[in-house]
């Protein structure tokens, strides 16, 4: 038989890595075509990086090499590509996936070992490669490839996908990966393929197309059984818009909550949720939370700068029905987190800062801010869009956050914005370290509640806020001088080409998101952090001449580091006695009362390893929102003797 080998490398995150599912749909339809399957012998796929060199030399025989391309495997397959063919000339090297360029003169030049690519779906043209394969090996009549001698017509996008085999169903995965002691599969799954958006940091819609396909829900709900008789602890769903078809979708997210609830598998779903996510969807999350299943849903913006999102083809929803949304999500107690890019075409200092203002008012819990990474079929990357727009792109280590910094083998890149004809690369530094600010202090809430009682008080913007923080930590010593220190290091290293992942061997043996760093260095040391509190209250008073009673800024200072979580107080339930009606204060947005309460909520994680208390409280916890407490979350007992409007 015709050996076939295999590559769909990915990066396992502690016991869990994903299923080569691109590959397992490959050679599950291929297993439909009596003929082929006859022929041609798949061997397991090439999925674990640091077995590299063990695949290499099971290639040595190999007739046919196909690998899967991603952009946090692109250099680790090439070289497998490079070292395959100098050891077997012979070898057919076929490259698919999102990382194979649609328009690249110089790609042979570069990878002269590829032999073929393959632009968009690969089911029908794999097919009928190795169709000609078994014939004359001339590949010039099939669409949808390119070789060192040309380039042929687009294949035609499957328009009936039921009838594409399921790699689950059949077990095709199984053939493909060795069930190895210790390591969990996580699934990814396609309920439908397309994306009727063109967002031009995004290349979903091009290389899916843009016209919407979807699977018959029957087919969907006997994998979802599959995923939970196989005790697949989490899915990653990778519809572009989970939820669009809402009827249908109710019904998906349905079935997973009662099979997760009668089979406790699977653990997790992870969709991508319908661009411009409305109430419609609310439904659908309801029932996944139901199931236990759901970490929160994504209500990414991008933007909030009306020109910024024109240019990059992003229709937001209007931004005041935004932050209706989040409250609806709210009362039906389902998470929500945003999503902001760094780095667009048309984005400003100003009108990034403005945005974060926004979001700010809105109280969305989460926050999320990203580089704007270039892809290299997204639209963005066609060279008159750069040029219109002046981007500039350096080449940078992938960041891959949570990952160990052990055994990470041969290095991934990716491309990432460093200036627009809008942004120069100063104003973009200046950009991440507002992002820094209002992650780790506002997002995550180290500094969230003392913004806004300035706020509610005397109006302070909360943008405001943090460009005095980010004064007073430039000229005044305190925990947060030290951790700006870094960042500004951390900053210019990442924009110099360095890397975005933050290790810190206090933390754990794994690179952070460098908020999240930051958050448990400065929540490290609850008395440290409410003394550098006090410092920066005295500083923001003096500076603009509030002069609000000490009184106030102490019980407001206490208040605040009390609804963090921190590693200095692992009491079941958390208790204090304050002097102020802060809930009050914060959640009804009353005026300050002097009244004597004692306040106290359960303590949401429960670990005394510090390492893994580090991971529950603000990796694991993040999207749960177990690193604080909100006020309106707060129970009270009353010691009202008298009560004193402040004024």
């Amino acid at each position: 038989m015709i050996k076939v080998n295999s590559s769909q490398f990915n990066y396992q995150y502690g016991d869990q890595i994903h299923f080569p599912y691109s590959i397992a749909s490959l050679y599950t339809y291929i297993q439909s075509k009596e003929e082929l399957s006859r022929e041609f012998s798949f061997e397991k796929s090439f999925v674990f990086r640091e077995k590299i060199n063990e695949n290499i030399q099971e290639c040595k025989n190999a007739n046919i090499l196909l690998c899967s391309c991603y952009v946090w495997n692109w250099e680790i397959t090439t070289h497998l590509a490079k070292e395959v063919k100098k050891n077997n000339p012979e070898c057919l090297v076929i490259f698919g996936g999102p990382q194979v360029p649609d328009f690249s003169e110089e790609f042979f030049k570069k990878y002269p070992f590829v032999d073929i690519i393959v632009h968009g779906e690969g089911e029908h043209v794999f097919e009928n490669i190795l169709t000609e394969y078994l014939q004359n090996k001339d590949y010039s009549q099939i669409k949808g490839i390119e070789t060192k001698e040309f380039r042929t017509a687009p294949q035609e996008r499957i328009s009936d996908l039921d009838s594409l085999p399921s790699p689950y169903l059949t077990n095709t995965v199984w053939k493909l990966v060795d069930k190895v002691e210790g390591v969990k599969w996580i699934a990814s799954w396609e309920t439908n393929r397309g994306c009727p958006y063109q967002c031009t940091f995004c290349d979903w819609g091009s290389a899916t197309f843009t016209k919407m396909r979807k699977w018959e829900e029957n087919r969907l709900f006997k994998e979802i059984e599959w995923f939970a008789d196989n005790k697949i602890p989490y899915i990653d769903c990778c519809d572009a818009n989970f939820g669009i078809y809402q009827e249908r979708d109710f019904k998906l997210a349905k079935k997973l909550k009662e099979v997760a609830i009668e089979k406790h598998y699977p653990e997790r779903i992870r969709p991508a949720w319908a661009k411009n996510s409305s109430d419609k969807i609310i439904p659908i999350a309801k029932q996944l939370q139901e199931g236990g299943i759901l970490g929160a849903v994504t209500l990414a913006v991008q933007s909030l700068d009306s020109p910024t999102l024109d240019i990059i083809k992003r229709a937001n929803i209007k931004f005041d029905k935004f932050a209706d949304l989040t409250s609806e999500f709210k009362l039906a107690n389902i998470p929500t987190y945003t999503e902001i890019i760094i780095g667009l075409p048309g984005e400003t200092l100003e009108t990034f800062k403005k945005g974060l203002e926004e979001i700010a008012k809105t109280k969305i819990g989460i926050v999320f801010i990203y580089n704007c990474g270039v892809l290299p079929n997204a639209p963005m990357n066609v060279p008159e869009y750069r040029e219109k727009y002046k981007i500039e792109i350096i080449k940078s280590p992938i960041m891959l956050v949570h990952s160990s910094i052990h055994g990470r083998g041969i290095p991934e890149f990716e491309e990432i914005v460093v200036s627009t004809n809008t942004c120069s690369k100063e104003d973009l530094h200046e950009i991440f370290i507002y992002s820094w600010a209002f992650l780790t202090l506002h997002s995550l809430g180290i500094l969230k509640h003392i913004s806004e009682f300035y706020y509610q008080e005397f109006k302070l913007p909360f943008m405001k806020f943090y460009e005095t923080l980010l004064e007073f930590s430039r000229s005044e010593e305190s925990i947060f001088s030290q951790e700006l220190k870094i960042i500004e290091k951390f900053t210019n290293d990442g924009y110099s080409g360095k890397g975005w992942d933050h290790h810190d061997p206090n933390l754990a043996d794994i690179n952070w998101p460098i908020e999240e760093a930051s958050w448990l260095r400065l929540s490290n040391n609850s008395k440290e952090l409410e003394k550098s509190i006090k410092s920066f209250l005295n500083y923001i008073e003096k500076k603009f001449q509030y002069d609000s009673k000490t009184t106030i800024l102490s019980d407001l200072a206490k208040f605040q580091v009390f609804l963090l979580t921190t590693k200095d107080n692992k009491d079941e339930m958390r208790i204090e006695h304050f002097e102020y009606d802060w809930k009050n204060f914060f959640v009804n947005y009353s005026s300050l009362t002097l009244s004597k309460k004692i306040y106290q909520y359960k303590n949401p994680v429960s670990e005394n390893d510090p390492i893994q208390w580090n991971y529950k409280v603000i990796w694991y916890g993040r999207r749960s929102h177990d690193y604080k407490c909100e006020p309106e979350d707060l129970q009270e007992e009353k010691l009202t003797k008298n009560i004193q409007k402040i004024e």
